[in-house]
This record gives structure tokens, C-alpha cells and sequence, in this order.
């Protein structure tokens, strides 16, 4: 928990955003590293430094399809006077013994085969006749019509100077180079370069497994009809995407009723897969805001060790629902009501976040996001952000001592970003068109049109 104390707001702690977030990185603790084969490692952050074993590529080959000659016998080619050289045959990409070049001599070489003893550069085909005596050629002759050890000569129509179109042995990589630091997350690219060294698995921290439900009698799943007063669970879905944005293996599970028992038998069936809870709705005040109410008890005996399940003075809060997970308010619009903690026998961590649409993918761009970054063990858990001047019709409003998030687009080009859609924790649809969001601090309660704002980007 940050070292200075919430607010006071009445009988109720008032938690800033930069408190709450201090809290769930202090309870947060990176995922135990095991050993992946290189697919399954995508995604997942290296936990070793790993060297080169072999020089990369490890032996000196051609770059283009062609021949393989000695310089001098190519020397002052040229189309009218081209160098006539004898073929002693093929060498293919995987070629084992290879030909000796000698003076007067060329061998056929594809791209990526080894360079035979004796070449000193290849030269394309495109600068000689393909061995068919007549002129350029665009391509070379397909292996069934001239099979290995084949003779022939080919004409030369252009001089190379040595190494000319030859990848050197160690040109990408020399053995104990490093090759990839601990730390690096695995993309595609890495994932290429291991297998490239021949490393078939890796050491990394797994991505963390969350799940993600939603709560509320009144959500239907899409794809089936609305009946009178039920709307479509937008938020389980728009969270499991983002939680497979930040890194994670989301898993979602279906909205569930405005009923404690459901609620709690639902997430203790989850807690075998997961290494992060995350749920939406009910931590309100409500009549029916169930959160509260299933988490007294889930878990059982395993509740408990949290962050912030205690005041400042050491007491317990009198928000905290539950032995693990505290509710509690924030100083920030949209996503006053936020709740945290740890549950079951493994101290799962649960993050629980408001039902509106919007409040809940604010509260996970600033919360959850972060947890599941530590939770990878990378060092820069928050998405970036810059500074923009406020390109507005008018000021925007913001309410006294609260941090507020407003959507918005961002022009790299200008520096500005405008402000989409109003405020209202509701608006899907303006949430889709934005690419940042504008932060207002606390202390200021009307951005005017030129003034300089914080900006996360979302992209």
C-alpha cells in the first residue's frame, strides 16, 4: 500500500489512482519460470540470456541462384567476349559433398547452398547464358533437366569480384554472441532466431491464465434475442480481448446472475485455471451488487493475505467485504467503485470492476493491465504515455479531486488529441473510436481548448 494515506471521505477511505495501483503492484509477484518448447513459449518472457551456440549461418553460401566460380576466370566477361566455363555439376541447399571449382571450372549453386572449395563468388544466372548457348537467361534450368554431375559449359557475360553474392559464415550471428536477453518478450522474430540456433525450448515465465465473468441477471449473451429490460454482455468480452492484448491467456465465462451463491461456486470453479480473477459489476452500492456479498466467504480459510485489507492505521476497513478482497472508493471518473484483493488456497489475486462498460475498460487499462504485466515479469507494466495540447470546441469539465479519463484521438503529427464522445461511463460506441485516453488531474476542473494534457495510448 502507498505509504501516504487515503482520503478521508466521510466515514468512507478515499483512494487515489496512484495508491490503488501501488497497492496491487505490491501484492503482485511474476509467474514461477518453466521450460517451453519454442511455440508454446510465444507470447511468454524469456527469464535467461541466451548465447549463440554456432555461428549463424554456419557456413559461407550463396545468396542468389547462379554459379559458382573463381574470380580470374571471370574476369573482363562481358557479353561480346564472355568467359566460357566448364559445369562440373549442382550444388543444392543441404548439399553434403561438395565439387572442387578448379581453374576453368563452374558449378550450378542455388540460394542458400554451401560454396564449394575452390569458388570464390558466384555470379547469377542472369549474368550468363543457363548453359543453353544462346543469350541472358532468366532463370536456371530445372534439376530433372540437368541432373547433378551433369557437364555442360555456361558463358559468362559479366566479371565478380570476390565474395560477390556469398553470405560469410557468422555474417548474422558468431558462436557466443548473445542472442536474446532475459527480459524479452517472444515474438515471431525471436521465436525464428532460437530455432535458427537450435534451441527447441526456452526458459520463460508463462502468460498468465485470467479469467474474466461478468455479473448481472440483466446481461444476455450476443446472439440471442433481448427480452424487456436485458441488454448484451458487452464487458466479459471487451475484457478476455484485452487481457489477450496485454499478454494473457484469457478465459471468459458467461455472465452470471444477481445471486451470491451462483456467484461464489462460479468463481471457485475457476480458481484451478487462473492466475488472476478479474469481474465486472456488482461492487456498487447496490441492492444487488453481489460482488460483495459472494466474496465474504469464497475461498474459504484461503481468503486473506492481501494488500490493502487493512486501514492505515492497521485496522481492518469497513469496506472490506470478505477476509482478502477490499472494496473500495477511488478518486477518479469513471471507476469510483473498485475492489482488490486475494482468494482461495493459492492467495489468487481478484481485481473486481464496475459494470459500466467504460468505468470497466478504464479500470483495466489503469489496473489490470499492470497486474497481468507484473504477473509476465516485465519491467513496464502501464501503456505509454505523452503529452498533448487539447484540441476542443469548448473546455471540458471535471469534477473536484477526482482524476478523470476521457476518450480521445491522438495526432503524433500535431501533437493534439481531441476528445471523443462525451463522459458518460455507458458509451460503447465512442470508446471504439478512440485510440487514447485524456487525463484531467484532480486539481484542475475545466481543460481549456490549448491546454496541455496527459495522454495514454491505447493503440
Amino acid at each position: 500500500m502507498s505509504s501516504s494515506a487515503p482520503q478521508e471521505t466521510g466515514r468512507q477511505r478515499l483512494w487515489s489512482v496512484d495508491e490503488h495501483l501501488a497497492d496491487i503492484l505490491a501484492a503482485i509477484r511474476p509467474l514461477e519460470p518453466i521450460e517451453l518448447q519454442l511455440l508454446d513459449a510465444q507470447g511468454c518472457v524469456l527469464v535467461e540470456d541466451v548465447t549463440v551456440p554456432v555461428a549463424l549461418p554456419p557456413f559461407d553460401n550463396s545468396s542468389m541462384d547462379g554459379y559458382a566460380v573463381r574470380v580470374a576466370d571471370v574476369q573482363g566477361a562481358s557479353e561480346e567476349f564472355p568467359a566460357v566455363l566448364t559445369v562440373i555439376g549442382d550444388v543444392a541447399a543441404g548439399s553434403g559433398e561438395l565439387p572442387t571449382v578448379g581453374p576453368g571450372q563452374a558449378a550450378r549453386i542455388m540460394t542458400g547452398a554451401p560454396l564449394p572449395p575452390g569458388a570464390e563468388a558466384v555470379v547469377p544466372v542472369e549474368w550468363t547464358d543457363g548453359g543453353t548457348g544462346g543469350g541472358a537467361a532468366s532463370g536456371m534450368t530445372p534439376a530433372s533437366a540437368a541432373p547433378e554431375g551433369a557437364a555442360g559449359e555456361v558463358r559468362v557475360h559479366r566479371a565478380a569480384e570476390a565474395r560477390a553474392h556469398v553470405r560469410s559464415r557468422g555474417s548474422d550471428v558468431q558462436a557466443g554472441d548473445l542472442a536474446l536477453a532475459a527480459g524479452t518478450v517472444l515474438g515471431p522474430p525471436q521465436i525464428a532466431l532460437l530455432a535458427a540456433i537450435g534451441r527447441g525450448a526456452v526458459r520463460v515465465r508463462p502468460r498468465p491464465r485470467v479469467v474474466v465473468l461478468s455479473t448481472g441477471s440483466e446481461l444476455v449473451q450476443p446472439g440471442e434475442p433481448l427480452t424487456s429490460g436485458t441488454i448484451y454482455d458487452s464487458n466479459s468480452f471487451a475484457l478476455a480481448a484485452a487481457a489477450r492484448d496485454a499478454g494473457a491467456i484469457a478465459y471468459r465465462v458467461g455472465a452470471v446472475s444477481d445471486d451470491a451463491d451462483t456467484l461464489r461456486a462460479t468463481i471457485e470453479d475457476q480458481l484451478i485455471r487462473a492466475d488472476l480473477l478479474v469481474t465486472t459489476g456488482g461492487v456498487s452500492v447496490g441492492a444487488y451488487d453481489v460482488v460483495k456479498e459472494a466474496l465474504t466467504s469464497v475461498g474459504g480459510s484461503g481468503s486473506g493475505g492481501s494488500a490493502g485489507s487493512a486501514g492505515s492505521d492497521g485496522s481492518a476497513d469497513e469496506d472490506v467485504a470478505g477476509g482478502g478482497v477490499d472494496f473500495r472508493k477511488l478518486a477518479m471518473q469513471p471507476g469510483k467503485p473498485q475492489g482488490f484483493g486475494s482468494i482461495g488456497p493459492d492467495h489468487t489475486p481478484l481485481l473486481a470492476l464496475p459494470g459500466n462498460p467504460v468505468s470497466s475498460y478504464v479500470s483495466f487499462e489503469l489496473f489490470v493491465r499492470p497486474a497481468i504485466r507484473a504477473l509476465m515479469g516485465l519491467p513496464d507494466v502501464s501503456r505509454p504515455s505523452v503529452r498533448a495540447v487539447l484540441k476542443a470546441d469548448k473546455a471540458l469539465g471535471s469534477p473536484a479531486g477526482r482524476r478523470q479519463f476521457l476518450r480521445g484521438r491522438y495526432d503524433a503529427e500535431s501533437g493534439t488529441v481531441s476528445p471523443v464522445g462525451g463522459s458518460g461511463s455507458h458509451l460503447i460506441a465512442a470508446l471504439a473510436h478512440a485510440d487514447s485516453l485524456m487525463v484531467v488531474p484532480e486539481e484542475v476542473t475545466s481543460a481549456e481548448p490549448g491546454a496541455e494534457l496527459e495522454v495514454i495510448l491505447l493503440g
